[in-house]
Formats: structure tokens, C-alpha cells, sequence
């Protein structure tokens, strides 16, 4: 736990661009769970579910009592959540054993434990808002590691402890959800994922490469296409090397590894800063790239940091509290703020808007319109459940050329 205060010096540089460009300050992660489920958010508009490898729902296995370092005569441990409490007490629950691996629930059928209680919150909401839960599909509600080794070998499920490289720890099979990078490949716009440690975790080496924060590492069309793999899937060095001789794709995603991204068990905030600074960096060292490039800086989700900010409800997952998010471009400057509903599912609206692309599937967020904010509240979406697509955090029209540098 810790508590930031910009205004005493924490957080400097990322101050100093909030101060310089654009923030927003209703922007939310997508989920009500952690960075594995954020990110898959972030690269599908929506949720994964457990399937029969082939991408067919089924419901999961239970795990082998063994798995968990039990006696095997120990009765097998469901995969399906079970969150009533505990008799006599108010936060530990029946079955979230697996939590931190993975856990599932079908949650279009209101006979599965704690599933009425959300349903009929969101039955009682003025607006109308589905839980959007597909009949019979599990699916994943935290962190959940994906269906591949870094390398594109499929991952052997359900096998505890994980690999060296963590990719073993699966509690979904290859999934075939579509994914914003199999919408921009349709379109022909360029796109990579640079993943910090990635080389490394491919070459078996040590690494803090982050598999659950690969969106793309889940997927059948990326990770089990040897062609698409070595084409989207690259190390953070591949994004400097891409910025220094002007190969920087259309759409970028970058995730540093766990040492620099700023998350408390393995990292400081301010290695993070370094990491973003050390990319911007770059970035202006090439000014006619810098020109043209937007750089979004967010975090995946608010790793239980207090925020009292207002939630709209989406579907059965979330929101979930507000995070910090920064654009960085030419045409950001100004040191605004701005109030519009994001979260994760606003980054594929923008690449939607800009590329010209479809939402991704019939049922993802992308669906959702752009929020019409109350005339008293401009944090509420009147049209609610709405998430805007950032449009509003750029100004396109201003001429800032003699602005730059």
C-alpha cells in the first residue's frame, strides 16, 4: 500500500506530462480483476472462456488435488467460483482458492453462486445494461495465464508450479476470441506487441517477461500462426530499434517487464517513469516520427489503490475503479483535462475510428457509443452504459508547428 501526492514531488515526470499535455480523469480499467483479465480487455473488447482447445465452450476441468500440493486422496478442487462467504465471516470465500490462477464462472446461469446478485443489480439500473454472458460459456474472472509459451509451443493446461517462464500455468486453452491485431491484419494496418524480457522468455533464459499481459499470447491466430508470431510479437529492444530507423508500425503496444513497470511487488513507480521517459526520449531524438505518433500511458488496472471516483456498469465484469491515463502528441499540448467515460475498450475504439475498422465481434464493448455527458455531471454518460473513443483528448485543428520541441 502507498499513497501518492504530486503535488509534494511524487511521480515527477508523469506530472510534468500531465502538466505539458492531455489527462484524463475518468478513464477506468475495464475489469473488476487484475492485469491478466485487464489486458485481455484491452486486446478483445472482452472476455475469455474456457474452451475444448478448438474454441468451443466447455466447462472446466476440476484440478487434480495433486496440482495444488494436496494428498491425492484429497477431493479435486472446481474451478467454478463459488463467492458467498464463508459462515461467519464477510470476505473470505467459498471457492476463490484459484483465484490468483484463474477461476470461472458461467454467469448466464443465475443458479451458479453469486451470479443473481450482480444480475439483478444491473436488472435494477435505470438504463438498460446486459451482463453479456453467453449461454454455457466459463468465463475467466482474474488473472489467467494464456494457452502458449512465448515461443508458440501450446502450454500444457492445468500444470502447477509453472514453467520457469510462467507460460505453463494455464487455466485456458487457446482461445479463438478475436483480437483487435486480427482486425488490423484483415485491414492491412501494421502493428506489433513489444513485450519486455520477451526474447529472453522465448530463449528460456531468465526474464520478468510478462505472459498475462500479452493479450495476443492467448490467441490461435497469433500464437499458433508461426508467421504471425514472428510478424506482431516482438522485445522491447525491437520498439527502439523500430523508433531509430523509422519502422515503427501503425498501432504499438508496449509493455515493459516486471522490473520497470512500476507494479510494487517487482517494481518502483519511478522505473516505470524512467522506462516511459526513455521512449519519449527516443522518440524526439527522430522529430518527423514524433510528429506524427500519440503515446498513450496507462496503467492496466488500479492494483488496490482507493479511488472514489463513479463506476458505470458495463456487462457482468465491470467497470472497475478509475486509473491514470496521459496522451502525449503534437496535438495534446496544453495541460487539459479531460472528463469523458474511458477505460481499457476506449483504445480500440480510437484504433477503430482512426483505421477505419468494425467493432471486433457482435458482443465486445466496442459496440458502445460514445458517452453524451449530463449537462450537471460531465463524468455520467446520459446514454449509459457508453465509453468514449479519446477523440476528445486531441485537438486536431490546432497549428502547433513552430510549438514543437
Amino acid at each position: 500500500m502507498a499513497f501518492f501526492n504530486v503535488n509534494a514531488g511524487d511521480a515527477p515526470f508523469l506530472k510534468s506530462l500531465a502538466d505539458k499535455y492531455t489527462l484524463a480523469d475518468n478513464y477506468h480499467q475495464a475489469a473488476m480483476g487484475g492485469t491478466g483479465l485487464n489486458h485481455i480487455m484491452l486486446g478483445t473488447g472482452d472476455a475469455f472462456f474456457f474452451t475444448d482447445r478448438n474454441g468451443n465452450p466447455v466447462p472446466p476441468p476440476p484440478l487434480p488435488p495433486q496440482l495444488l500440493g494436496l494428498p491425492p486422496t484429497a477431493p479435486p478442487i472446481p474451478l467454478i467460483a463459488n463467492p458467498d462467504p464463508i459462515p461467519g465471516t464477510n470476505n473470505h470465500y467459498i471457492n476463490d482458492l484459484a483465484a490468483t490462477i484463474g477461476i470461472y464462472v458461467n454467469c448466464s446461469d443465475n443458479g451458479q453462486p453469486g451470479v443473481p446478485a450482480i444480475t439483478r443489480y444491473l436488472q435494477s439500473l435505470p438504463s438498460e445494461v446486459s451482463a453479456n454472458c453467453a449461454p454455457g460459456h466459463f468465463y475467466a474472472l482474474n488473472n489467467i495465464f494464456p494457452g502458449f509459451h512465448p515461443d508458440g509451443r501450446p502450454a500444457s493446461p492445468l500444470t502447477v508450479p509453472p514453467a520457469a517462464d510462467g507460460s505453463d500455468f494455464v487455466f485456458v486453452p487457446p482461445s479463438n476470441v478475436r483480437t483487435v491485431g486480427d482486425a488490423l491484419i484483415a485491414r492491412g494496418v501494421s502493428w506489433r506487441y513489444y513485450g519486455g524480457g520477451f526474447n529472453d522468455a522465448v530463449a528460456g533464459r531468465p526474464n520478468a517477461f510478462c505472459p498475462i499481459c500479452n493479450p495476443f499470447q492467448y490467441v490461435t491466430s497469433i500464437m499458433g500462426d508461426p508467421a504471425q508470431r514472428a510478424a506482431h510479437i516482438k522485445d522491447v529492444t525491437d520498439l527502439f530499434a523500430a523508433i531509430a530507423n523509422n519502422t515503427l508500425p501503425a498501432v504499438s503496444f508496449v509493455k515493459p517487464d516486471g522490473l520497470l513497470d512500476g507494479h510494487p511487488a517487482t517494481s518502483k513507480l519511478d522505473l516505470f517513469e524512467a522506462m516511459v521517459k526513455n521512449i519519449l526520449d527516443r522518440l524526439r531524438a527522430n522529430p518527423q516520427l514524433e510528429a506524427d505518433t500519440a503515446v498513450f500511458i496507462v496503467f492496466d488496472e488500479g492494483g488496490g489503490y482507493w479511488d472514489s471516483g463513479f463506476i458505470q456498469p458495463l456487462d457482468f465484469f465491470g467497470d472497475a475503479v478509475r486509473i491514470p491515463f496521459i496522451v502525449v502528441s503534437p496535438f495534446s499540448r496544453g495541460g487539459r483535462v479531460v472528463h469523458t467515460y474511458y477505460d481499457h475498450v476506449s483504445i480500440l475504439k480510437f484504433i477503430e475510428r482512426n483505421w477505419r475498422l468494425r467493432p471486433l465481434t457482435a458482443r465486445s464493448r466496442d459496440n458502445l457509443p460514445n458517452p453524451v455527458a449530463h449537462d450537471d455531471n460531465p463524468y455520467v454518460p446520459r446514454n449509459s452504459p457508453a465509453i468514449g473513443d479519446l477523440f476528445e483528448m486531441f485537438d486536431f485543428d490546432r497549428d502547433d508547428q513552430g510549438d514543437r520541441g
